[in-house]
């Protein structure tokens, strides 16, 4: 043993250095380990132990002293070693992070990776660590749309009312189309799904039609009305608003929130509206149709049944439809509304004055 270095083996402690270094699961390097501290506290010379380990004289002195200073933890765990790469200076991600955010030479759009780490002649692994810890991902962006409505703070506040507290002895409706729902048939049939492959469909397809979902959502008991037509003009809406006053119960005064089409101010339609006064509209502000709870409706309907079906047919299509509407409203929950139109308002207020501040 080196000079100046001393230590005892305690009984715990041969008891689980000898367990160490017999156990045929433990890595290798930590039943050398255990050897050594084992063969110098019998007394064994480092020569003998260099033998009976094959480990050089200097990994022999390290790992007794390691021992020597931290007991049987010390044998397992290795120290940190330096990296054989100099670490960044902060220079350099600063500067990384400054380029981000200008705009990319050339005609691109966004910098990538190996665009930025050739401009800083560093490497692109470097540049997405810099990049995670500063927050940036600029292969990614978000889509928005700011109304302009100078409305919009009168409307949100009478829409959210209508879905917070609606009127008493009243229905309250949410309607929009969801137009050109293509009858898409595929040229080949796909593959079912089994056991370690996914299900497939071709990507080409044949288009057999469109037709237009007429939906108007019940807020109160969250079912739906609806119907296929053809188009989408203010005649199929008048159409379906009849079918709208022969399916509420007559006593039921009924609020209808819409979006702003054309078709739905029509002279006709406000006409119809004079016909009908147990009917009211409530608009949307205009690029907002996040507030129209219908929208919910279809996004499921597009999910589960459309984004995958296969229709031979606009009829095979329009009956698909009415089968999920149906059974929808079998198993219906109501539309429950959560924001804080304040914070919606002001989200809004921020929004424009960004915009206006780019500008």
């Amino acid at each position: 043993m080196r000079t100046g270095i001393t230590f005892e083996v305690s009984s715990p402690d041969r008891l689980r250095l000898e367990r160490l270094a017999r156990d045929r699961n433990a890595p290798q390097k930590y039943v050398w380990r255990a050897s050594i501290i084992l063969l110098s506290a019998d007394g064994v010379g480092t020569a003998a132990i260099m033998r009976r380990t094959g480990k050089s004289k200097t990994c022999v002195w390290r790992w007794q002293e390691r021992f020597m200073s931290e007991g049987v933890e010390g044998l397992l765990r290795d120290k940190t070693r330096p990296s054989r790469i100099a670490p960044l200076k902060p220079e350099v991600a600063e500067r990384v992070v400054a380029l981000t955010l200008t705009d990319a030479p050339g005609e691109t759009t966004h910098w990538t990776a190996d665009m930025m780490a050739a401009a800083n002649k560093i490497s692109a692994s470097a540049v997405r660590r810099i990049w995670k810890a500063h927050g940036l991902q600029p292969h990614r962006f978000r889509q928005f749309k700011l109304s302009n409505d100078p409305k919009f703070a009168d409307k949100l506040h009478d829409v959210v009312g209508l879905y917070v507290e609606p009127p008493a002895h009243a229905i309250v409706l949410s309607f929009d189309e969801k137009s050109q729902i293509q009858a898409l048939d595929r040229t080949q049939p796909g593959l079912p799904l089994k056991k370690g492959r996914l299900g497939t469909m071709t990507h080409d397809y044949k288009r057999n039609g469109t037709t237009t979902l007429f939906a108007a959502l019940n807020v109160l008991d969250g079912t739906v009305i609806g119907r296929n037509m053809q188009k989408h003009r203010h005649q199929e809406f008048i159409r379906f608003l009849n079918t709208i006053n022969v399916s509420v119960p007559a006593d039921k005064a009924v609020h209808v929130i819409l979006d702003n089409y054309a078709a739905h101010k029509h002279p006709k339609v406000r006409a119809w509206l004079g016909r009908h006064p147990r009917f009211t509209f409530h608009f949307t502000p205009t690029s907002c149709s996040w507030l129209n709870a219908v929208e919910g409706f279809f996004a499921k309907l597009t999910k589960r049944r459309l984004k995958r079906g296969v229709f031979h047919s606009v009829v095979d299509l329009q009956a698909a439809i009415n089968r999920f509407v149906a059974e929808h409203n079998k198993r219906p929950k109501p539309f429950t509304w959560n924001a804080d139109p304040n914070k919606i308002i002001a989200a809004v207020k921020r929004g424009h004055q960004a915009l206006d501040s780019i500008h």
